[in-house]
C-alpha cells in the first residue's frame, strides 16, 4: 500500500511578502541622543586638549602652534620628571599596602562570627572623601599634630619629625593615609571573592590535612585570581590620578617634592595660565594610564589562559 504526500497548491503569481525592517533602520536613531552627548563631553574635549598641547595657549589669546615643545619641555624640566617619579611610586605604594592589608582583613574575618563588624572600622573611612582624608591626616602628620604629641606623651622618639617636610618621606606618609581610606573597601571586594568559592573544595582540603597558610596558598589564594585583577587594576588607575589627598595635605611641596603628574596638570594649567603645557601633561597621563590598564589585564588574562 503506497500513500501519496499531498503538497499545497502553488499560487502562480503570488507576491511574496517581504519583512517589515522599518524598525532595524530606525533602531540606531535612538542611539543618536546618547552618541552626542558622549561625544559633546567626552571625545570633543579629549580631541581640543590633544591639539592644545602642541601649542602655546594662555586660555586667552589664540593658540599658537609650537609641535612637540611641550612634550620636550615636560621631560626635559626637572620638577616634572621628579612629579613621574612620585607618580610610578604611588603606583607601586597602592598596588602593595591597601591591596595586601585588605586581602589579610578578609581572610582572618571571613567566617568569623562577627566578621561583619570587624571588617566596618576599616570600611567606614571608605565613605568620607579623599579632601577630608587629606584634612584628618594632615591634622596628624603636621610637626605637632594628633601623632607628634602621642609619640611626646609616651617618650618615643620622633615626637617633632616634619613627615611632611621632605620627600620621597611626605609621599609615602601619604600613601599611608590613603590605604587607611582604601583598605576597606578592598577587604569587601576580596570577601566577595571568598563568597564565591565553593565549600567543597576546602573541606576535601582540611580533610586531607590543608589548613593556615597553606589552605590559602594552595586553595584559596588560586581562586581569588579574578577579584585580585579587578582590586589591583581599580588601584593602578587610581593611583595614577592621585590629587586631592596630595592637594590638600602638601600642595606638592615643600617645593615640588610630593607633586604628581595630576597636581602637576593642574599647576601648570590653573596656576601659571601654561594651557599647553598642562595639556601635554594631561595627554601623556591619560595615555600612560590607557596603556598601564590594557598591559595589566593582558598579562593577566594571558597568564590565565596559561594556567587553565
Amino acid at each position: 500500500m503506497t500513500s501519496t504526500i499531498e503538497r499545497p497548491p502553488v499560487k502562480v503569481g503570488a507576491r511574496t511578502r517581504r519583512p517589515d525592517r522599518t524598525g532595524v533602520r530606525t533602531a540606531p536613531l535612538f542611539g543618536l541622543p546618547a552618541i552626542a552627548v558622549v561625544g559633546l563631553l567626552l571625545y570633543l574635549p579629549f580631541l581640543w586638549t590633544t591639539y592644545v598641547s602642541f601649542t602655546d595657549y594662555d586660555g586667552l589669546a589664540s593658540p599658537v602652534w609650537s609641535g612637540l615643545a611641550n612634550y620636550k619641555a615636560m621631560f626635559s624640566d626637572p620638577d616634572l620628571v621628579g612629579a613621574l617619579v612620585n607618580t610610578l611610586l604611588w603606583v607601586a605604594g597602592m598596588v602593595t599596602l591597601p591591596v595586601v592589608l585588605g586581602l589579610l582583613i578578609a581572610v582572618l574575618t571571613y567566617g568569623h562570627k562577627w566578621g561583619t563588624w570587624l571588617r566596618l572600622p576599616f570600611l567606614l573611612p571608605y565613605a568620607i572623601s579623599g579632601v577630608a582624608v587629606g584634612v584628618i591626616w594632615g591634622f596628624v602628620l603636621q610637626p605637632d599634630g594628633a601623632l607628634g604629641q602621642a609619640l611626646g606623651f609616651f617618650g618615643l622618639p620622633g615626637a617633632h619629625t616634619g613627615w611632611l617636610q621632605a620627600g620621597p618621606g611626605n609621599t609615602l606618609m601619604m600613601i599611608v593615609a590613603v590605604t587607611w581610606q582604601a583598605a576597606g573597601v578592598n577587604a569587601l571586594l576580596f570577601v566577595v571573592g571568598l563568597q564565591s568559592i565553593p565549600n567543597e573544595p576546602l573541606e576535601a582540603a582540611r580533610l586531607d590535612g590543608a589548613e593556615g597558610f597553606s589552605l590559602f596558598r594552595h586553595h584559596l589564594w588560586p581562586q581569588l585570581r579574578p577579584i585580585t585583577t579587578v582590586v589591583i587594576g581599580l588601584s593602578i588607575v587610581g593611583s595614577l590620578k592621585t590629587f586631592d589627598v596630595v592637594w590638600v595635605m602638601t600642595q606638592g611641596g615643600p617645593g615640588t617634592s610630593s607633586e604628581t603628574l595630576a597636581l602637576s596638570m593642574y599647576k601648570e594649567t590653573f596656576v601659571l595660565n601654561d594651557y599647553g603645557q598642562g595639556a601635554a601633561i594631561a595627554l601623556f597621563l591619560s595615555l600612560v594610564t590607557f596603556a598601564a590598564s590594557i598591559l595589566y589585564l593582558r598579562y593577566q588574562l594571558g597568564d590565565a589562559r596559561e594556567q587553565g
